[in-house]
């Protein structure tokens, strides 16, 4: 995991469009290089044996593959909650986020929608301005 590379704020809308570099270890999306994405939805599965959940952003759905301590932890269905963790496309089945931080928010109720105004910020502040020089 190369940390150099920002973990981009995105909807899962947004990942969809997400491509996998041919000669690095890294995912593109409209030419800015990531490898980690950060998060924020419902939980609407709880974790099975193998600690994968599915996480709902309004956008669409994520799997989420929880590993080590975070396994340990009670993951309950509608919890809201914020995640970090390594992108992988896969084809055939949704996109997963092998999970590098994961905290619940539901005791915060504003977080929800203070959200998409964070995605927005980051967008039109960092990742337009690449996005339109790539272009």
């Amino acid at each position: 995991m190369d940390y150099n590379l920002a973990a981009l704020k995105v909807l899962c809308s947004q990942l969809n469009h997400a491509r996998e570099t041919p000669s690095q270890n890294a995912v593109t999306l409209g030419g800015i290089l990531f490898q980690r994405a950060w998060l924020q939805g419902v939980l609407v599965s709880p974790p099975d044996d193998d600690g994968r959940l599915f996480l709902d952003d309004g956008t669409g759905v994520i799997q989420l593959c929880l590993s080590g301590d975070f396994r340990l932890r009670q993951w309950n269905k509608g919890m809201y909650v914020m995640v970090v963790g390594g992108y992988v496309i896969r084809t055939g089945e949704p996109p997963l986020i092998k999970v590098h931080k994961i905290v619940d928010l539901s005791p915060f109720p504003d977080r929800e929608a203070m959200w998409y105004l964070e995605v927005m910020e980051a967008y039109k502040l960092f990742y337009q301005p690449l996005i339109e020089e790539f272009v």
